[in-house]
């Protein structure tokens, strides 16, 4: 039984930051893929970030990029998506993703978290 676990979401005023957290079990992190999706209210599920465990390369949506990082812990299980410079466009759930391949790192995820909200304020 795979069970991933969101959390950190929370307000935060456009600017601010934010560090989400997802930890993982029923499943070796290093046999998988960790990515970051997001929905905002009336839009369709969009990719944000990926990390692929065995080689550490990360991706990121462009409209994160430069903004968002993705990070593990492998002692801990936990993946991690730090945000800074939110803008109210970021409002969303948050969903941690996982699935036992690799390219495409933002396609074709196998697990998925219960999500967490993130509210930016302008």
């Amino acid at each position: 039984q795979v069970q991933l676990v969101e959390s950190g979401g929370g307000l935060v005023q456009a600017g601010g930051s934010l560090k989400l957290s997802c930890a993982a079990s029923g499943l070796t992190f290093s046999r998988y893929t960790m990515g970051w999706f997001r929905q905002a209210p009336g839009k369709e599920r969009e990719f944000v970030a990926a990390l692929i465990w065995s080689t550490s390369n990360t991706y990121y949506a462009d409209s994160v990029k430069g903004r968002f990082t993705i990070s593990r812990d492998n002692a801990k299980n936990t993946v991690y998506l730090q945000m800074n410079s939110l803008k109210p466009e970021d409002t969303a759930v948050y969903y941690c993703a996982a699935k036992n391949g690799q390219l495409p790192a933002h396609l074709f995820y196998d697990y998925w978290g219960q999500g967490t909200q993130v509210t930016v304020s302008s």
